[in-house]
């Protein structure tokens, strides 16, 4: 049975893999070379590391890692969705629920069964570890696009209310760093790189 549920697992991390070839729209900080989602997905981590402190209520740190760890692997058959596209929703997509299923569903049914659980979790936004996290989905792609003079925002003709909107779920996990994010994108329009 050991042997089955390594098998299992092995498959799982090999097919996990396809992360690194799943492009964003955001570039890398102070770059012009797209990030990938498994660069995303470890940035994300390590910064719900060292920011949480500042979130606003006691969290699971482990459970939050894990969550931005596994958030994007749906990706690997449904795509990335920009954040600021109007034509798809990000939301829960049912494309992602299939690819969650079947790529989970690569792990023994006790992992697979935590991980789908996990992403739903993350998905839904209601608990405190969730809220976190997706503080943490939206403030990184922030600190990129004003490290690139606007990067997404300009390339695709994104505003300031397109952007305050979606920044401000930052808030539901730290009112620490929202203030900071709020600054940010306050500066970014005085700047010129984010048009109102």
């Amino acid at each position: 049975m050991e042997t089955a549920n390594l098998l299992k697992q092995v498959e799982f991390i090999k097919e996990v893999d396809k992360l690194k070839y799943i492009l964003r729209k955001t570039k890398l900080l102070n770059s012009d070379r797209n990030e990938n989602d498994a660069e995303h997905s470890w940035h994300l981590s390590l910064m719900a590391i060292v920011l949480a402190e500042h979130t606003n209520f006691p969290i699971d740190l482990l459970k939050v890692i894990k969550m931005l760890l596994i958030h994007d692997i749906v990706e690997i058959d449904a795509g990335d969705t920009f954040i600021y596209d109007t034509q798809k929703s990000h939301d829960n997509t049912t494309e992602e629920r299939e690819a969650a299923k079947r790529i989970f569903g690569l792990l023994p049914d006790h992992q697979a069964n935590e991980m789908i659980a996990i992403w739903e979790e993350f998905e839904e936004r209601q608990t405190n570890e969730a809220k976190f996290a997706r503080a943490m989905d939206r403030f990184e792609p922030l600190l990129q696009n004003v490290s690139n003079n606007g990067g997404t925002w300009t390339e695709f003709g994104v505003n300031y209310d397109q952007v305050y909107a979606k920044k401000q779920v930052i808030q539901q996990g730290s009112n620490t760093i929202w203030q900071y994010a709020e600054e940010l994108i306050n500066d970014s329009v005085d700047k010129g790189i984010l048009k109102k």
